[in-house]
């Protein structure tokens, strides 16, 4: 599975690497509701929610899903832009103004995104001039829960109403913490967007987005390809005549978050650090080691493994099995990057990777958080 993004015709130059401040307050207010995605940014956490205001503590509460269990694409309003090619403010007032910038139509669909209702990534007509699909919308709002109800009921009623109490509540969020974590993160994510720009100017699209993610990866050449994103979600999108944005996160890690939209200006948001973050392995490779060891006969193969080297003869006569059985079940192991194996003489001995075990449950969470 992955994500797909059609560069046809994209010129380099339509490439942007830029930070956003509106974008990063939307990172910000998901890892204080889901601190466990993020456990490098406990301190961070305490810090922040040990001041927060009582008041505007309970009003993260009113419509956390559109950044707990999604990324709404509200927080990534200039994606939205007609052009396709608007980049994001200098500071969180610019990207409010552009979220100002939406049609009440455009406005609704990204605020009821977290109803998972078809069409995100296909043309659709919208919740506002639909009623066959507002009905699906509320229906799949109750099934969430009341306040997601709620909120879907006032949003579809009254969009402008909403508009300003969201504009409201992500200024009040600034005063409370984000413009001081902002003034400390900002430096950091510009360095990083000058590194990522001058590595498109000098050596091309595909170094550049390898620098951004080992998950990211060019088929094709720049203009004629496609971008293809290693994440446990099918769905594709296209440049088209518009561009591509890549905004980097200090808050993000693990989540690699595409906007994919249909009519929008595809953006991928990824995180950067100080130390370049080692390849993750694919999904596909991931999937191939939960299966590798799954069986209950490769179970008990890793016993042994696990504590000594052994040769296909060794497992075969331990388990009272043939060897060609032995040597299929080790050659599952050994394509899903399980076994390392050395020849003594005319022996191989094969032993199990604990290293790479011991990270399967690590990369399994950072996969489907990916």
């Amino acid at each position: 599975m992955s994500m797909r993004i059609d560069i046809t015709g994209l010129r380099r130059e339509r490439v942007a690497v830029v930070p956003s401040p509106l974008a990063e307050l939307g990172m910000a207010l998901h890892v204080l509701a889901e601190p466990g995605h993020h456990p490098g940014r406990q301190g961070w956490v305490t810090g922040v929610t040990a001041r927060l205001d009582a008041h505007l503590a309970d009003r993260m509460c009113e419509a956390d899903f559109l950044w707990r269990t999604t990324f709404s694409d509200l927080f990534m309003p200039f994606a939205g832009i007609p052009g396709r090619e608007a980049l994001p403010g200098e500071t969180l007032a610019d990207d409010l103004d552009l979220l100002d910038k939406l049609t009440e139509q455009q406005f609704a669909d990204a605020g009821m995104e977290f109803v998972c209702t078809p069409g995100y990534d296909s043309q659709a007509r919208g919740v506002l001039s639909d009623p066959d699909r507002r009905g699906l919308a509320l229906e799949l709002a109750a099934a969430r829960g009341p306040r997601q109800l709620r909120f879907a009921r006032r949003l579809l009623a009254d969009p402008p109403g909403v508009r300003a109490w969201l504009r409201q509540f992500l200024e009040d969020c600034d005063e409370a913490f984000f413009a001081e974590t902002w003034s400390r993160l900002h430096h950091s994510l510009a360095a990083d967007a000058r590194h990522k720009t001058e590595l498109l100017r000098r050596k091309g699209l595909a170094e550049a987005l390898a620098a951004v993610s080992p998950s990211i990866t060019l088929d094709g050449v720049e203009g004629a390809g496609r971008i293809t994103v290693d994440k446990l979600v099918e769905s594709r999108t296209a440049t088209a005549d518009g561009g591509l944005l890549l905004i980097p996160t200090s808050l993000g890690r693990p989540h690699l978050t595409v906007l994919h939209r249909y009519g929008w200006q595809p953006v991928i948001q990824y995180p950067v650090s100080a130390a370049e973050p080692a390849a993750p392995p694919s999904v596909e490779q991931l999937a191939l080691r939960m299966t590798a060891l799954s069986h209950p006969v490769r179970m008990r193969l890793c016993r042994n493994l696990a504590r000594s080297a052994y040769t296909t003869g060794e497992l075969a006569q331990m388990h009272g099995m043939t060897p060609p059985e032995i040597s299929r079940h080790l050659a599952v192991l050994k394509k899903a990057g399980l076994l390392t194996t050395r020849r003594r003489g005319r022996y191989v001995l094969h032993q199990l990777d604990v290293a790479v075990v011991a990270r399967v449950g690590s990369d399994f969470l950072e996969g489907v958080l990916r």
